[in-house]
């Protein structure tokens, strides 16, 4: 998971979460490729690299029981706590079932029918991915101040989390053999019938898939919640955190959240079961003629335009009204000039030391198939499963323990964006080196090469582009997160996203427009450039 404003709010992050483990990787190139040893060097990379990203775990199973075992039962066994288990689970429950009708819905549009321009609609259906919950959530509040509560939070999370369902719904659509259809008209079966006999069961794995990303999201975001003043488990965290010098109180609530999401991921798991739907055989080659919406089309465009004014055109509207109405003592060029160079130098940082600690992970997870390659990338995925409001206790505690120098310094923030992203730049890069030759390596290794002049001379150059693309999307995460930031950033230095959350807690929408604005331009670019071959 990532942090709820943040890794959510940006382009899907669902191959990094869905990255086939070791076990399924294909077949070696010849044979004995699997059995190869590793090489010391890479994986003593890799080890590092997966302790840092088992910290949080650690953190919380020391501070939690620091005080007893009964202590920090007390503190979790209270009606408090169930409340916010019951606010936590109803509103992830709210937004999964709204997510997945948006999802469908328009995925079923975008692929299947002959929705007049539906390339342009798919492409709508994907911006708000580059949208921070936050984001969202400061649009909607500052035109309706009504909204606060769980409506409001229930409202602006389902508008930027949906493409999370419509992403892999839509890529299951595209794949889908068409001949198991017309099997089933043939055989008398309606347009409604087949779709809920034959279609609808092969797009489960993927609603699921996608529904769990959502569930995730929702569970450890704090921004949304925070600006709409609705009170969950990641919200209580930090209040628990900044109320007292007591940190077992909110290391024990971290435990819950985290309980929480390991159960939704097994529940995930068991739904799917082993179920299959892969064709046996070729199938058809060519693509589903789309069906005519006849007198759908109009509410098909009305549904379609009622969603991209919800999720892009009204905030990008609210943004230019709070943008308009500010004056000189709301606009600063200057800071928001010396905010943006922050947020970009912060994020490139965190990108940086998380491509470099990702890549011996994702050559071993690619090159070798042993128990220890796939130890290390299951461990390296531990920090997805941890919100970053824990990732930043986890942190603070280090710091505070046995690296006090480091305490409120810009090297803890970016180690924590390398805990809390790096799934998404392993999986990026195991995928590039699978894409890879791996007999190229084996010339390489005849012509003398060692371990490293391998990875170095050749490997890396081909897998290059697939790391680069993680990379990118690592920035953007990173420069959206917004939790461990709050908790880490050194004293007296903001990025975009706590300069816009500072803003809006003190109901300066018109001083917080300009942040959102330069936030959204900035993340648009590198997640446009990732996406733009999807449509």
């Amino acid at each position: 998971m990532k942090s709820p404003g943040t890794r959510g709010h940006q382009a899907p992050p669902a191959p990094a979460r869905s990255a086939p483990g070791p076990d399924d990787a294909p077949a070696p190139s010849r044979p004995g490729r699997a059995g190869r040893r590793p090489p010391l060097l890479l994986l003593a990379l890799a080890s590092a690299a997966a302790a840092l990203a088992l910290l949080p775990l650690v953190y919380l199973a020391v501070r939690a029981v620091e005080r007893g075992p009964e202590y920090a039962w007390n503190v979790v066994a209270t009606d408090r706590t169930l409340e916010l288990l019951a606010r936590s689970v109803g509103l992830a429950a709210v937004v999964v079932t709204a997510c997945l009708v948006l999802g469908i819905s328009l995925a079923w549009l975008t692929v299947r029918t002959a929705l007049p321009g539906r390339r342009a609609w798919s492409v709508l259906a994907t911006l708000p991915l580059a949208v921070p919950s936050y984001v969202a959530a400061f649009a909607w509040i500052s035109a309706r101040p009504d909204l606060a509560g769980f409506s409001g939070a229930a409202f602006a999370l389902t508008l930027v989390s949906y493409p999370y369902v419509y992403l892999p719904v839509a890529a299951a659509l595209r794949g889908i053999d068409t001949a198991q259809e017309e099997a089933a008209r043939a055989l008398g079966h309606g347009p409604w019938s087949t779709f809920r006999r034959v279609t609808l069961p092969q797009l489960r794995p993927a609603a699921a898939g996608g529904g769990l990303l959502v569930a995730l999201y929702v569970l450890s975001d704090f921004g949304a919640v925070s600006i709409m003043r609705y009170e969950t488990f990641t919200r209580a965290i930090h209040t628990s955190y900044k109320a007292s010098f007591d940190r077992t109180p909110a290391a024990a609530l971290s435990v819950v959240l985290v309980l929480m999401t390991v159960l939704l991921v097994a529940a995930e798991a068991r739904t799917r079961g082993r179920a299959g739907h892969a064709r046996t055989g070729g199938g058809t080659a060519r693509p589903a003629s789309p069906a005519p919406l006849g007198r759908l089309k109009w509410p098909a465009l009305g549904w379609c335009s009622a969603v991209a004014a919800a999720g892009v055109a009204f905030p990008a509207g609210t943004l230019g009204y709070w943008l308009a109405v500010g004056n000189s003592r709301t606009w600063d060029p200057r800071g928001l000039l010396e905010t943006g160079g922050i947020t970009l130098l912060v994020a490139a940082l965190g990108a940086a030391l998380t491509t470099c600690l990702a890549l011996p992970v994702g050559v071993l997870a690619a090159r070798h198939r042993g128990r220890a390659a796939h130890l290390l990338e299951q461990a390296a995925y531990a920090g997805h499963a941890v919100p970053g409001i824990t990732v930043g206790l986890a942190m603070v505690f280090l710091a505070v323990r046995f690296a006090y120098p480091l305490y409120q310094e810009l090297p803890l923030l970016v180690a924590a964006y390398a805990v809390l992203f790096l799934p998404i730049a392993v999986g990026a890069t195991r995928a590039a080196v699978l894409q890879s030759p791996p007999v190229l390596e084996d010339v390489a290794r005849s012509l003398g090469r060692g371990p490293l002049g391998v990875l170095r001379e050749v490997t890396v150059p081909l897998a290059a582009p697939g790391i680069a693309a993680g990379a990118a999307l690592t920035f953007v995460v990173c420069m959206k997160e917004l939790p461990a930031t709050l908790l880490l950033r050194p004293t007296g230095m903001d990025t975009l996203a706590t300069r816009l959350w500072t803003e809006t807690g003190t109901g300066s929408y018109a001083a917080a427009a300009p942040y959102a604005a330069v936030l959204i331009l900035i993340a648009a670019v590198p997640s446009y450039l990732l996406g733009r071959h999807r449509t």
